[in-house]
């Protein structure tokens, strides 16, 4: 009897535990939909207010690789003196400045794209100072002037960073 008992109690409470289960699992499911909906929420609602943050930095650094593009930057820095050492140390520490002043802004900006930044940097204080060994070089004007005819044959760093950074942008339009 006890046994017939036991079976009877059984099966009126394996209905229920089955019914519990069930709705348990589903009310798991249903906060985890929950919370990866909140997530993304949030998650987009961030990426739109730092749309514009990000927009803004790639602004500055491409104004910011225009300004060491050694064709703009020979003509609007003139030298002060016919000494091609004085011109290309004042040269090489506007370019200093000019980074240092949008430091931050590789915060809002792709690690790669930062790395290109300061390669194009590098790389533009690199052909100052290759131009200014020369034996040809004698005066800072001739140093402008072999600078910017090195650049007719070649393409200069910052140009090559803002197209980077010019593909970079388009790219976030296509996320």
């Amino acid at each position: 009897m006890d046994f017939n008992r036991f079976l009877e109690l059984l099966f009126s409470i394996l209905p229920a535990a089955i019914v519990g289960l069930i709705a348990y699992y589903f009310f798991q499911m249903h906060t985890k939909n929950e919370e990866g909906r909140r997530r993304y929420l949030i998650h987009k609602e961030a990426q739109k207010n730092a749309m514009p943050l990000r927009l803004q930095a790639y602004e500055r650094l491409v104004l910011f690789l225009e300004r060491i593009n050694p064709s703009k930057l020979l003509i609007r820095i003139s030298p002060q003196s016919s000494n091609k050492n004085d011109y290309e140390e004042y040269v090489i520490s506007q370019i200093e400045q000019e980074y240092e002043h949008n430091l931050t802004q590789q915060i809002y900006i792709s690690a790669e794209s930062w790395d290109i930044i300061t390669t194009a940097k590098n790389a533009t204080i690199q052909m100052i100072r290759k131009a200014s060994m020369s034996e040809k070089v004698d005066s800072a004007n001739k140093l402008r002037e072999v600078i910017i005819t090195d650049l007719f044959d070649t393409q200069s760093p910052s140009s090559i960073a803002v197209a980077y950074l010019k593909n970079e942008v388009s790219e976030m339009w296509q996320e």
